[in-house]
C-alpha cells in the first residue's frame, strides 16, 4: 500500500527516512507546499507529489516555480479538505468541489489543458492506488 506523507519544516529529516525505504515503499507527499529540493529528492525515492489549493495563493511564487518542473506523470492534485480551498473560494470551509479551481490553476502553470491534466492525474491516481475501481 502506497503511504501519504505530509511534512512541514522537517525537509531534511523526511528525505533520510524515505531514502531509508527506497524501493520498498512508495507513495506521494501530500498537500506539498516544500522546496524544489524536497520536491526533486522526494521523486528520486520514488515519491509523487499532491499540489492543495496553497498553490493560488499569492504568497506561493515559490510553490508554483516547483509545479511547473515536476513531472507531469507524478503529479497529484488534491483538495486538503475542509482547509486551505483554493482561490477564489480563499476563507471557505474548503470541499472536494473546490479542486477544479486548484487544477485549473496547475494546468495553467503547466501550459496544458484542463483536460489534459485531468487525464493525467486519473492516470497517477490509478498507478499510485491500484485498488481504485474506476
Amino acid at each position: 500500500m502506497p503511504v501519504e506523507i505530509h511534512t512541514r519544516d522537517a525537509e531534511e529529516d523526511t528525505i533520510e527516512i524515505l531514502k531509508e525505504f527506497k524501493g520498498e515503499v512508495n507513495g506521494l507527499i501530500h498537500c506539498f507546499t516544500g522546496t524544489e529540493w524536497l520536491a526533486r529528492q522526494a521523486l528520486d525515492v520514488g515519491f509523487n507529489i499532491s499540489i492543495s489549493g496553497v498553490v493560488t495563493f499569492k504568497s506561493a511564487d515559490s510553490l508554483r516555480e516547483t509545479v511547473k518542473m515536476l513531472p507531469l506523470d507524478r503529479i497529484h492534485v488534491e483538495t486538503d479538505s475542509p482547509f486551505l480551498a483554493p482561490i477564489p473560494m480563499r476563507g471557505k470551509k474548503n470541499t472536494p468541489a473546490y479542486v477544479i479551481h486548484t487544477a485549473k490553476f496547475v494546468a495553467d502553470l503547466k501550459g496544458i489543458s484542463l483536460e489534459q491534466l485531468c487525464e493525467q492525474t486519473r492516470i497517477n491516481a490509478l498507478k499510485m492506488f491500484p485498488k481504485i475501481q474506476w
